[in-house]
């Protein structure tokens, strides 16, 4: 554990709240988006599904590389990744240059989980690694309200272009201050990631397959609900910036489901048994959310399946590799690349459905059966 060398916490929760934050920021601008460039609203939902096939890549690259050359590179070298992507999506003229742009922003943008991550193992254990991922989860909890809001109020100004430039800006800002104040935690006995020894050892462990598929069922609820309600509050009527202001709710559900999270943690109950209740609570938010999917009220559902997501999700990132701390970074890598992977197929299928009720309850029914395998 790297006690000497630990980076500011403010500075790592900027760092893990930027691939989320980037991607609400993007999600107003879908409608957008389908209309700059003449396709479907399935069509520009597939965006989602493309971008998070690519942060699969970009988390496999980047955990394996903090390992190889260190934390702080591999963090500097996926800012100016993501930078560069998006200002190809600046310049692009048609839906397949604006693709490619989403698949290296996507990459660059993976270093900012896979990395961040990498350096709390380093630098926290156990219960002190679970209670700051439930702190992280608590700024994340932030991050709808910074991205939808600015994301409608940006596109109602300047359209999706605007989001594009925002979002160059950001990468910038970013990378000045990690480059000023990250430090290298890589601990000093780190294997080299040995990838023939490593992956068919993570490949037979079936604990870590039932946590990658419940990061991704339970992002996929998360998601789902960014790249198919824009269309459907622009039938509702609901502008961008009407549509932005959701991000409140979703950022109070977050924020309220990590902090109850902390407090349950010291009741007693295990973090198996937290995930459960939360899989329970978002399996009858989700058959709620299906019957009330085509009004304004399915936003009452919604917060009952994110308040779950803020209590599960740390609970199975803290667990999911704390028996790979010799090559946590390796590990990491190919961890997010098999839950990424899923994440990407469920929301390449959610898109062709169309139907975030369904998508929710089908999602949380799984989640329900996969916490229940769990040792």
């Amino acid at each position: 554990m790297n006690i000497l060398r630990r980076p500011p916490l403010w500075l790592l929760t900027l760092l893990i709240m930027f691939p989320q934050l980037v991607e609400t920021i993007y999600s107003p601008a879908l409608p957008g988006i389908a209309t700059a460039f003449h396709i479907s609203s399935e069509r520009a939902a597939q965006t989602l599904s493309v971008y998070f096939v690519a942060f699969a890549v970009g988390v496999a690259m980047w955990g394996w590389l903090s390992d190889s050359i260190g934390r702080r590179r591999a963090m500097l070298a996926g800012l100016i990744c993501y930078g560069t992507g998006c200002a190809l999506a600046i310049v692009a003229t048609n839906f397949n240059v604006l693709l490619m742009a989403r698949m290296v922003s996507a990459i660059g943008a993976a270093a900012g989980s896979v990395v961040v991550q990498t350096i709390l193992r380093d630098c926290y254990e156990s219960t002190t690694l679970s209670r700051i991922f439930s702190v992280m989860g608590a700024a994340l909890a932030l991050s709808p309200v910074f991205g939808l809001l600015s994301g409608g109020w940006l596109v109602s100004l300047y359209g999706h272009i605007g989001v594009f430039v925002a979002l160059v800006l950001l990468a910038i800002l970013l990378l000045i201050l990690a480059a000023t104040r990250l430090p290298e935690t890589r601990p000093e006995n780190t294997i080299r990631p040995r990838m023939a020894v490593l992956l068919p050892r993570m490949a037979r462990d079936d604990e870590l397959w039932k946590n990658a598929m419940l990061v991704a069922l339970l992002n996929t609820m998360l998601f789902s609900y960014y790249s198919l309600v824009p269309f459907l509050f622009r039938q509702l009527g609901w502008s961008s910036r009407a549509f932005g202001w959701t991000g409140v709710l979703l950022a109070l559900a977050s924020l309220s489901g990590s902090l109850l999270n902390r407090r349950l943690l010291t009741t007693g109950l295990t973090p198996q048994q937290l995930v459960r209740h939360a899989c329970v609570l978002a399996m009858f938010s989700g058959l709620a959310a299906w019957w009330l999917q085509h009004t304004e009220w399915i936003l009452i559902p919604v917060f009952g399946v994110v308040l779950a997501y803020g209590i599960a999700i740390p609970n199975v990132l803290s667990q999911a590799l704390r028996r790979y701390h010799e090559q946590a970074g390796a590990a990491g890598a190919l961890f997010g690349l098999s839950y990424y992977l899923l994440l990407g197929m469920m929301l390449g299928l959610a898109g062709m459905v169309q139907q975030l009720g369904l998508v929710l309850s089908v999602c949380a029914l799984l989640a329900w059966l996969c916490s229940y395998r769990r040792r």
